[in-house]
Parts: C-alpha cells; structure tokens; sequence
C-alpha cells in the first residue's frame, strides 16, 4: 500500500452478525478533522492482547514502529507497518488476533473514536 497527498492506507476489522470477524482494505483521507477528544500511546503487549480479542472500542490504531500481522475469523490475515491506519471496529464477538513479524515490540498510538461518529474509512472498491 502506498501513501498519496490525499489518502494514507488504512484497514478496517469489523464484527459480523454470527460473531466471527472480517477486514477490509481500504484509505482514510488526510487533513480530515477526526471525531475524537483523547489518545495514547503503547509501547506494552499484554501476553492477552496477542489472543483472539475484541477492540475494546471504535478506535485508530496507528503504529509507529513494527510489522504486525492481524488474523481474523476465517483465518485471513493482513500486514499492518507505519504508514498504514488500523481502523478497530469488531467490537462483538471473537474479533481478532495479531503477532509481531520483526522486532519484539510494537509502539502504537490509540485513537478512540466518538459514539456514533464517522470513521471516515473508505473501503478499497469505491
């Protein structure tokens, strides 16, 4: 994936009806006032967090070092690396589960996303 002036790369996990979870791939775009009033900042990995978990929340995720690989439900996996916006949506159900592919730590900045505010997310096909 590869960055533009106008959109950065993003992907989005989602919970489907059932309980299982999905991904799509898709690009946030930039200069885009954000719907949110806090963050942080995570250099920690909870042993749990490795585990097929839930987001906590609608939230960014914005990694600032590391590759990690995400998997959901069907076993299909996708690569978050700086540069590209995790958009965590699959607040029901399973969710997801996710391992560093180099390294051994993963800095990430949290962005909770307000109740019922736009995400801006645009899916890949449109």
């Amino acid at each position: 994936m590869k960055s533009t002036s106008e959109f950065v790369p993003a992907f989005r996990l989602l919970s489907n009806s059932d309980g299982t979870s999905r991904f799509e791939k898709g690009k946030i775009p930039t200069l885009k006032s954000m719907n949110t009033t806090t963050f942080w900042i995570s250099t920690i990995t909870e042993e749990w967090e490795k585990n097929t978990h839930p987001a906590p929340r609608r939230q960014y995720v914005v990694t600032l070092k590391g590759n990690i690989l995400f998997k959901v439900s069907d076993g299909s996996t996708f690569l978050i690396e700086p540069g590209i916006i995790l958009v965590a949506e699959d607040t029901d159900g399973v969710g997801h589960s996710w391992e560093i592919i180099e390294g051994d730590q993963w800095e990430r900045l949290y962005i909770p996303i307000e109740e019922e505010a736009d995400d801006f997310f645009i899916p890949e096909s449109e």
